[in-house]
């Protein structure tokens, strides 16, 4: 039941390399019309590397697998654009919305087309406060039951880091640090909590996602890649802005689905613009390595075959 582009199918087909990449970053994560711009240049980099970019979005209830640069554009631009987690898919595909994919929704739809890795920012996790709200994005059991790798610039730092990689380790995702033992915190580099493993190549990556495949061990790999240097905002910077926005939406009464993009909205109101930046930088160095992923996993499936 998925629209599947006819490049990403022959790519697919042929063995070929393909990034999958979310939409909620379109719809939900910038102001128009840098979210199209950016959504557009992390293709360029992707093609660049010779990887087929396969952004994922729901255009009137129909999943589609490589969006085409027209699709973006008016994704770009529409208001009423939902975001999507698995809960809502039975209503939005049914009713013929245009949504916006998460993290989990996006790994759903890659998996399904046979595509074996994501690039996004940052994956959603535990809220901080989450033993008075509950809190927990479902990207946390997507990666717990779905067999795609995910490359992330770390877990949103809006979120409570410690007690993610804590819900991680439960569900039994890997987490590995790419050419660092520290997990990586979205605007910045180092969270000071360590990864599972550290890996410094996309070889030894691609390796480790064909054990799980070989071994039939379900659910997604975590790669965290740290921001580069000249991206980076301070920690004491960033965990102001943090609080500010989180104290906000307290008072505002926003919660579930809508507590992301208000609380990244915010956070680039209160940084001046520097937050969105370091999100456009961050994205674009994941593309970079997903795209050496892909290849190297691709050369290694088809020395499998």
């Amino acid at each position: 039941m998925l629209r599947i582009s006819e490049e990403v199918q022959k790519a697919i087909e042929e063995n070929k390399p393909v990034v999958a990449l979310e939409s909620t970053i379109i719809a939900h994560g910038m102001p128009y019309p840098k979210n199209v711009e950016t959504a557009l240049l992390v293709e360029k980099v992707i093609r660049k590397h010779g990887v087929i970019p396969a952004t994922i979005g729901i255009i009137d209830g129909e999943p589609i697998v490589g969006m085409s640069e027209e699709q973006i554009e008016k994704f770009g631009q529409r208001k009423d654009i939902l975001k999507v987690s698995r809960r809502d898919l039975p209503y939005v595909l049914s009713a013929k919305k245009w949504d916006a994919t998460t993290v989990a929704t996006t790994m759903i739809f890659a998996a399904q087309a046979g595509i074996d890795v994501f690039v996004t920012g940052g994956i959603g996790g535990v809220h901080r406060h989450v033993e008075e709200t509950f809190d927990i994005s479902a990207d946390l059991e997507e990666l717990a039951k779905t067999s795609v790798t995910v490359i992330c610039a770390g877990i949103k730092a809006i979120l409570d880091l410690p007690k993610t990689l804590e819900y991680l380790e439960t569900k039994g995702v890997t987490v590995i640090g790419y050419r660092s033992n520290h997990l990586a915190s979205f605007y910045n580099s180092d969270s000071g909590l360590n990864v599972d493993y550290q890996m410094d190549e996309p070889l030894e990556i691609a390796k480790a996602m064909m054990v799980k495949k070989e071994y039939n061990l379900e659910g997604g790999m975590l790669i965290s890649n740290p921001i580069p240097d000249d991206s980076i905002i301070s920690k004491e910077d960033i965990d102001k802005a943090i609080e500010l926005a989180l104290d906000e939406e307290k008072k505002l009464g926003i919660h579930g689905k809508e507590s992301t993009p208000f609380l990244l909205k915010k956070i680039v109101e209160l940084t001046g613009g520097k937050s969105l930046d370091a999100n456009i930088r961050l994205v674009l160095n994941n593309a970079v390595l997903g795209s050496e992923i892909a290849v190297q996993y691709a050369l290694l499936k088809h020395k499998n075959m």
